[in-house]
C-alpha cells in the first residue's frame, strides 16, 4: 500500500512530475484506462515515473453498479497492467457509467438492499478476476431515484457484502452533505473505520448555498479541510489522493497543496499517538 499524501497525475505536467525533487508527492494516482495501451513517450514516461514513485490507480469504466455484465476482458487487461507498473492499489467508483455503452458520467445507484446485494456480488467478481482487495469510493450525486436506504446504510451493506476496503472521499461528503441535507460529522461517525484504506479531497463549485457542483477545479475549501480533520481525528490517518481534473494552476501550487494535506496527517497522526489511540 502507499503512505502519506499524493496527487493526480496528468499528461499535462508529466515532464514537470518526473523533474520533482524525491518526497515531494509521496505517491501518484491515475486513471488505468487512460494509460492501458500507452507506448511511446508518455509510455516511457508514465514508465519513469511509477519505477520511481508508488502508484495508485482510481478507474472510471467498471460500472460496479450497472445492468450490463462486467467486462472481463477488460479486468484481464486491467490486472496486467497493475502488475505491469507494480501499482500498489486499485480502487472504483460505487456507481454506475453504462450499459450497451458508455455514459462518460457516474450514476448514483438506488440505495435499496437488493442493489446494495447485486453491487457486492459485482465488485467481489471484479475482486476474484483481478486476484488482489480493491476499494470503492462514495461517490457525489444530485439525486437518490428510488431510494429505500439512507446513503450511509447502502455504504455499509456494500462494504460488508462484498468485504472490500473503503475509498472515503471527504469533499464528496460535504458535498452530498449540503446537497441532500444531511450532517456530514454523523456520517462519518458511521463509518466502519477498520474499512477505510484511501481517501480523496478536492475542491468543488459552489452554485448556490444549497447546491455544491464536485467539478475538482479548485482548491479544498478550509470547510473540507476541516471534514478532513474530523475524519483523521475519527477514523485514523489514512493515504489520500488530491484530486484536480481541470482549471489546473502551476504544479508547484499543487505540491504546496498535498504539502498541507501531508502536513495534517501528521498533525493528527501525533494527536492520536499522544492519545493513545
Amino acid at each position: 500500500m502507499v503512505e502519506g499524501a499524493g496527487l493526480g497525475l496528468r499528461r499535462a505536467f508529466m515532464d514537470e512530475a518526473l523533474a520533482l525533487p524525491e518526497g515531494a508527492v509521496d505517491f501518484w494516482e491515475i486513471a488505468p484506462e487512460n494509460w492501458i495501451g500507452v507506448g511511446g513517450a508518455h509510455g516511457r514516461k508514465l514508465r519513469a515515473l511509477t519505477e520511481k514513485t508508488p502508484f495508485v490507480c482510481h478507474g472510471l469504466s467498471l460500472s460496479v453498479g450497472g445492468p450490463a455484465p462486467l467486462d472481463d476482458v477488460f479486468l484481464a487487461q486491467l490486472k496486467s497492467f497493475l502488475d505491469e507498473h507494480g501499482v500498489r492499489y486499485y480502487t472504483e467508483h460505487l456507481s454506475y457509467c453504462g450499459d450497451d455503452g458508455q455514459l462518460y458520467d457516474l450514476m448514483p445507484i438506488p440505495f435499496t438492499a437488493d442493489a446494495a446485494r447485486y453491487v457486492a456480488q459485482r465488485i467481489r467478481h471484479v475482486q476474484d478476476r483481478l486476484e488482489r482487495r480493491i476499494g470503492i469510493e462514495n461517490v457525489s450525486y444530485y439525486a437518490a431515484p428510488g431510494a429505500e436506504l439512507d446513503e450511509i446504510d447502502f455504504l455499509r451493506i456494500v462494504l460488508e457484502e462484498a468485504d472490500c476496503d473503503l475509498h472515503l472521499d471527504v469533499n464528496n461528503v460535504f458535498v452530498n452533505s449540503i446537497n441532500q441535507g444531511y450532517d456530514p460529522y454523523e456520517f462519518l461517525r458511521r463509518i466502519p473505520a477498520e474499512r477505510v484504506r484511501y481517501g480523496h479531497v478536492a475542491g468543488h463549485y459552489v452554485e448556490a448555498p444549497d447546491l455544491r457542483i464536485d467539478t475538482h477545479g479548485a482548491d479544498v475549501c478550509d470547510s473540507v479541510w476541516e471534514l478532513t480533520g474530523f475524519t483523521f481525528e475519527e477514523l485514523g490517518v489514512f493515504p489520500v489522493a488530491l484530486e484536480r481534473d481541470f482549471n489546473f494552476p502551476p504544479l508547484s501550487e499543487l505540491v504546496e497543496e498535498v504539502a498541507q494535506l501531508r502536513a495534517l496527517q501528521r498533525q493528527y497522526r501525533k494527536d492520536l499517538a499522544v492519545a493513545g489511540r
